[in-house]
């Protein structure tokens, strides 16, 4: 009887990730969960706690949690309405654009995907310099006398042209991939049947990239439910918290100054991936029944 052989390279090359995947993102996401039902500042004993977080940050009107979470949620809800379309759109124009291979398409596909490369704290500080009231090129240029980063509505649309030009770069990469992988032929037949450019896009292209365009769609919505790094850098959550997303009020209430209130924070960051996973699910859904 043949013993069959044990191959071990899988288990080798997964095995390092498997185990990073553990330490860094499994575990602390278990014990974030656990900390959401307990009273700890960090430093003593987590007291257990029950539903009690969560009852004072949905329901207690009187609670300044309560009202951050309304105000974060409301903030994040309205910068996702407004970055998720653009993060769509404009990089599924420009990798259409670029697919039909213009001059130089290679270095204008390098140049738009550069920015993504960068770490968020080098984009707001370049951002920040460049829409600066007192030495911003933009003042100058434009004639401005007004501050693009305390100002409403300047101050969420700086937040969202910059989030757009850091990140358009990564969902275009993949559009770009998906457009070459259209089939030639029905291009071809399509157009040999009259069809126009605009007619050949919605009745040809895009059902062929449905299934690049819900998980840009959805990779997209998640990271753009985690928005910190632009309003922290950019506008400080001003002006009047108008730009103070949840995860925001998360940091503070957890590593802030004063007496943290992480067990709070870890409730406020669990409901906030219950509505990310919401929002998820109905976006899966949709998409599902358009292809019925």
């Amino acid at each position: 009887m043949k013993h069959k052989k044990i191959n071990f390279w899988p288990g080798i090359f997964i095995g390092p990730h498997l185990i990073l995947f553990l330490i860094f993102f499994l575990a602390p996401a278990v014990f974030g969960v656990c900390i959401a039902f307990t009273d700890w500042d960090l430093y003593s004993t987590p007291i257990f706690v029950g539903l009690d977080n969560f009852k004072t940050i949905l329901f207690d009107t009187e609670s300044i949690y309560h009202e951050q979470f309304l105000n974060g949620v409301k903030n994040t809800l309205l910068f996702v309405a407004m970055e998720v379309p653009l993060c769509i759109i404009v990089p599924l124009f420009l990798a259409v654009m670029l697919s039909a291979r213009p001059f130089l398409h290679k270095f204008y596909q390098s140049l738009i995907y550069l920015p993504t490369l960068f770490a968020i704290s080098a984009v707001m500080i370049i951002w920040g310099f460049q829409l600066s009231l007192s030495y911003g090129p933009f003042q100058e240029w434009f004639g401005l006398d007004v501050n693009l980063t305390a100002t409403q509505p300047w101050a969420w649309i700086a937040i969202v042209v910059v989030t757009l030009w850091w990140g358009a770069g990564g969902n275009m990469i993949i559009y770009v991939a998906a457009l070459n992988a259209v089939p030639k032929e029905q291009l071809e037949a399509a157009q040999l049947d009259g069809a126009g450019n605009v007619a050949r896009f919605f009745k040809i292209i895009l059902p062929n990239i449905r299934s690049q365009i819900l998980f840009t769609t959805v990779m997209t919505t998640i990271s753009q439910f985690n928005i910190y790094g632009q309003p922290l850098m950019l506008t400080s959550g001003g002006p009047n918290n108008s730009t103070r997303v949840l995860m925001m009020y998360i940091q503070q209430n957890a590593f802030g100054t004063g007496i943290s209130t992480a067990g709070m924070s870890a409730a406020m960051a669990v409901l906030l991936g219950l509505i990310i996973m919401v929002f998820s699910s109905i976006q899966f859904v949709m998409n599902r029944k358009s292809n019925a």
